[in-house]
């Protein structure tokens, strides 16, 4: 009886492979060649699931956002704990602060540089910007409505700034780890957001 293959499972493993690819030797070795090699598939498997790169390209981008949006989801927020604490971790969900996170970040900036270039990844790329820069409004909305947040604040000046300083960070911290370290993008993501408090 042949082996019955959950698709949605098997695409994700398709799409993680596709990150490994991007992380180990760069976007434009993510072919749907070299992702069928890499993931012990053939390439019309591949192909059954993703008939160009593009579409495998998108999926990938797609499973960051998705894995990113579900451990914000995931964060339980308790009245006993600090609220600055809560939201400089509810923001570290889209920093480089760990393996998994720094995977997606690189993955997600070599995506970036390829939409440049691949307008059919165009809409995926703003749509994942406009959820993001929704977070970081809900981030100094938060701020604001448990009365922490500095009077007179302007908001959507705020957001752009927070949405600014978080990517400068992530990429300053993958390029130079050991000039930005860990410790230094916590330290200013931090800074930042106490800068906003009363």
């Amino acid at each position: 009886m042949p082996k019955k293959v959950d698709h949605q499972k098997r695409k994700i493993q398709i799409a993680e492979t596709t990150w490994k690819v991007i992380v180990e030797e760069g976007i434009e070795q993510a072919t749907v060649r070299k992702i069928a090699q890499a993931s012990g598939l053939s390439v019309g498997a591949v192909r059954h699931y993703f008939a160009t790169q593009s579409e495998l390209l998108r999926f990938s981008m797609e499973l960051v956002s998705d894995r990113v949006i579900q451990r914000a989801k995931a964060r339980k927020f308790s009245k006993d704990r600090d609220p600055l604490e809560l939201v400089t971790e509810g923001v570290s969900e889209v920093l480089p602060i760990d393996e998994e996170r720094k995977i997606e970040m690189e993955v997600w900036l070599a995506f970036s540089a390829k939409v440049l270039v691949d307008k059919t990844l165009r809409e995926l790329s703003d749509k994942v910007y406009s959820d993001m820069h929704e977070g970081f409004k809900n981030v100094v909305h938060a701020l604001q409505l448990l009365d922490i947040a500095k009077d007179g604040l302007d908001l959507e000046m705020e957001v752009n700034r927070l949405h600014a300083i978080v990517d400068g960070m992530a990429m300053h911290h993958l390029l130079n780890p050991e000039q930005f370290t860990h410790e230094d993008m916590m330290g200013t993501l931090k800074y930042h957001l106490h800068s906003l408090l009363k």
